[in-house]
């Protein structure tokens, strides 16, 4: 028996509960996985609180990303051998001590990246590559908007984009988190909780606007979001901090000047094995180059997950969490 955290029906916090499980031996084509270090994500308030779907139904056990050690493989894996450490992103289950799992979502590690820096990046550091990379490929030059850009998606945006070339507009809800994002490569930090941060954009771009919003905020952020945006730019909405956008008006985008829309998710991103692999082999680069940090800056004991929730849903957290069993 070992330790996770399931929920049998969906609300707040409070539903999280810590309970004993059985965990068998893989199956073919699966393996056996002892976590060493677990994700916090926003994604999985979205399950915990129903906003999402439970993937199975309930109970189930939340969770999207971890790293671990490989313990047993089973029939036909290749690639994999116990006692090789391992990460993944965007597969559900995470909030265990060990889980068998599929072994094609699961990537190696590099020995220069350690197990919580693996566990707080994956999902959230492959969501900032494909937003930078494919949603709107970033170039020199080019003028973005980062909302929550203190958070753990928001960091790396900012540090990659700025490496990149980029000039970088991050919006946060405090002094703090305002640093941080400079410090990790915002050009200019806007607090929303005091600023008309649409009216700040177009002071700090002298009207240009900006070439593409990263907005995983959603609710909170819209439609100003739109204002942020040149002609022709692109709103990217890849996240519902604040609830879900609701009744999203097409009609705004032609009269706010031909702008682009797209609601995308990692899973599309990764769902073939090269798509993957190449997705974490990238990040894997910019983190080991030290183009990318990735700051975990909050932990907690796998049981206080509760705990973890409230406080990331408080806006209490800034970059990265782990929870370790």
């Amino acid at each position: 028996m070992v330790a996770a955290v399931r929920i049998h029906q969906t609300g707040g916090p409070e539903v999280l509960t810590v309970e004993d499980v059985t965990v068998g031996a893989p199956g073919p084509g699966e393996v056996r996985v002892k976590h060493t270090a677990i994700g916090l994500n926003f994604i999985d308030t979205y399950f915990r609180s129903g906003l999402y779907p439970a993937p199975g139904g309930l109970p189930f056990i939340p969770g999207n990303e971890a790293a671990g050690i490989v313990e047993e493989v089973g029939e036909g894996v290749e690639g994999l051998a116990p006692g090789d450490r391992v990460a993944y992103g965007a597969v559900p289950g995470s909030y265990c001590a060990e889980r068998v799992m599929p072994a094609a979502p699961l990537v190696k590690l590099p020995d220069a990246i350690g197990d919580r820096t693996a566990a707080a990046m994956m999902l959230k550091g492959m969501t900032a590559r494909y937003l930078l990379r494919q949603t709107y490929p970033v170039k020199p030059g080019d003028t973005i908007l980062v909302h929550a850009a203190a958070g753990g998606v928001g960091l790396i945006l900012c540090q990659w984009a700025s490496h990149i070339g980029a000039t970088v507009i991050g919006t946060v809800g405090s002094e703090e988190k305002a640093e941080l994002a400079r410090a990790n490569g915002a050009h200019h930090t806007i607090l929303y909780t005091r600023e008309d941060f649409a009216k700040r954009v177009k002071e700090i771009t002298e009207g240009r606007l900006c070439d593409v919003v990263y907005d995983g905020v959603g609710q909170a952020t819209y439609p100003a979001s739109l204002d942020c945006i040149r002609p022709r730019g692109l709103f990217a909405s890849f996240g519902n901090a604040s609830g879900a956008i609701q009744n999203f008006n097409l009609l705004a985008l032609s009269q706010k000047g031909s702008l682009y829309a797209t609601r995308p998710t990692l899973a599309t991103h990764i769902a073939t094995r090269d798509a993957l692999l190449e997705s974490a082999n990238d990040l894997f680069g910019a983190v080991s180059s030290g183009i990318v940090r990735v700051p975990v800056n909050q932990t907690y004991p796998l049981a206080e997950a509760a705990q973890a929730h409230r406080d990331l849903e408080g806006r209490r957290t800034t970059g990265s969490t782990v929870l370790i069993p």
